[in-house]
């Protein structure tokens, strides 16, 4: 390997502005409630968002190196966008992307910790949107830094407010403001997973994701228990037949034929290699009951159902009272609010009209069911890797954690992925985040692991140099 990075240095860099400049205003920002679009309907009035975007650019301002260029971009009635144009000594542009819009609070947070409520421990930093997915814009900077001096590609940042809520005010920015981006060659995004805390992580694979609201209704007003069961069949049986169209109830698995899709044999040789990397550990990173066992033994084949495969979450419901105001009353109707995360290559829109079909077919006992669909996604399945970024990815894994990185899907989804995929189809992609073991993004006690960050902070800024020698 030849090159004039020195590593030790780009990460005693990073490693300061980190504690100097980024903490301090990651904990400021965690203590703003900016919920996405599609959980505060009210976001324009309430200011939480221009909070948030206030702070990014009042801190992007304090740290602007002469010939960087702050797009502050709005469109009335969408969130807004930032877009930072740093000039580069190639023609080539890379595009990095995150976002600075939550998910809602959520329940079960620690004794004194808080969703706004930023709390630093053992080099954590407890909160929302720290890690999901404030941090990315910061570290950007910070990467590109420590790179001053170095030769290295032109960089477009990329930051949204919609991410959350799947992106819908992205589209419109992308038409009236795509000339500012131009053609990235690579794009690097902040908002994925790591398998672990110990390599630098990247990501082959995004799921798509289908959500609706299922709401079967028997009557008009509640009865008593007593006297309409037996002749009222129940909204929750009723809810439960449909529920078994969709998914068998023992194994999980998904029904529909139309949200399967046949797994590339390159993915299922990625999932057996970072298999041997995690072992039987995967459900250690979730904050598991003692006595749960995972759905199966082969833990290959569990991250393939978290990657390649359907699955069906039950995220919400209404119609029921909470326990302790619930009386002996045979209830009206039952809605559940339904999340089916696809498979990379699976077209969404299909698989949301096979699932509209079999719900709706032949109501049980004549029970009235609505259906009402969400915004839908189609996944993302990366090309194939440059050998230039291979290289890249690799040294900078071994140059900062002293180990290979590693390859695996992810069972979430960035639709921004599919976007640019459809929109620069010669483009390299780094996929990759701080979302590792027990960070919980989008539920309580989420955290941003100080260390890995960093030095992912400082993979970011390797790769971007190295791929002026190695690509240039």
């Amino acid at each position: 390997m030849s090159t004039s990075i020195r590593p030790d240095q780009l990460l005693q860099s990073i490693d300061e502005f980190w504690d100097q400049e980024i903490l301090p205003t990651l904990i400021e920002y965690i203590k703003i409630p900016n919920v996405s679009v599609a959980f505060d309907p009210g976001w324009e009035a309430n200011g939480h968002m221009q909070r948030a975007r206030r702070l990014a650019v009042e801190w992007l301002h304090r740290h602007t190196v002469p010939g960087w260029t702050l797009h502050d971009l709005d469109i009335p009635g969408r969130t807004p966008l930032l877009l930072w144009h740093v000039p580069g000594d190639l023609e080539k542009t890379v595009l990095i992307y995150g976002h600075l819009d939550k998910q809602p609070e959520m329940e079960g947070w620690y004794e004194g910790f808080g969703p706004w409520t930023p709390v630093l421990k053992d080099d954590k930093l407890y909160g929302r949107g720290g890690a999901d997915d404030g941090y990315a814009l910061f570290a950007a900077i910070a990467a590109l830094k420590a790179l001053e001096g170095q030769k290295r590609p032109r960089v477009v940042i990329l930051i949204e407010f919609s991410e959350e809520s799947g992106s819908p005010d992205l589209p419109a920015y992308l038409e009236r403001f795509g000339h500012l981006i131009g053609t990235p060659d690579l794009v690097i995004a902040l908002d994925s997973g790591a398998g672990d805390y110990e390599r630098l992580w990247s990501t082959t694979s995004l799921r798509g994701l289908v959500n609706c609201t299922v709401d079967v209704r028997v009557l008009t007003e509640a009865a008593h228990s007593g006297i309409a069961s037996g002749i009222v069949p129940s909204s929750m049986r009723i809810m439960r037949q449909l529920l078994d169209r969709l998914e068998d109830a023992t194994t999980g698995d998904i029904r529909l034929s139309e949200l399967h899709a046949e797994i590339p044999v390159q993915r299922v040789e990625q999932a057996r290699a970072a298999a041997a990397i995690l072992g039987s550990g995967l459900l250690n990173s979730f904050s598991v009951v003692p006595t749960l066992r995972p759905v199966g033994d082969d833990p290959a084949e569990l991250l393939l159902n978290n990657t390649w495969r359907p699955t069906l979450s039950v995220v919400g419901q209404d119609g029921m009272p909470p326990l302790k105001e619930a009386g002996n009353v045979l209830r009206a109707h039952t809605a559940f609010k339904l999340s089916f995360r696809l498979p990379p290559t699976v077209d969404a829109l299909k698989a949301q009209e096979a699932v509209r079909r079999v719900l709706t077919a032949d109501p049980p006992y004549g029970a009235e069911i609505s259906v009402e669909f969400e915004p839908s996604g189609t996944g993302w399945d990366a090309p194939a890797l440059a050998p230039w970024l291979e290289q890249a990815t690799s040294e900078a894994s071994q140059a900062f954690y002293g180990k290979d990185a590693a390859y695996l899907g992810l069972g979430g989804s960035i639709p921004f992925m599919r976007m640019l995929g459809e929109q620069f189809p010669q483009a390299q992609f780094l996929i990759t985040g701080v979302l590792g073991p027990k960070s919980n993004a989008h539920g309580p006690n989420e955290f941003l692991h100080i260390p890995y960050a960093k030095k992912l902070t400082a993979c970011v800024a390797y790769i971007l140099a190295r791929s002026a020698e190695l690509a240039g």
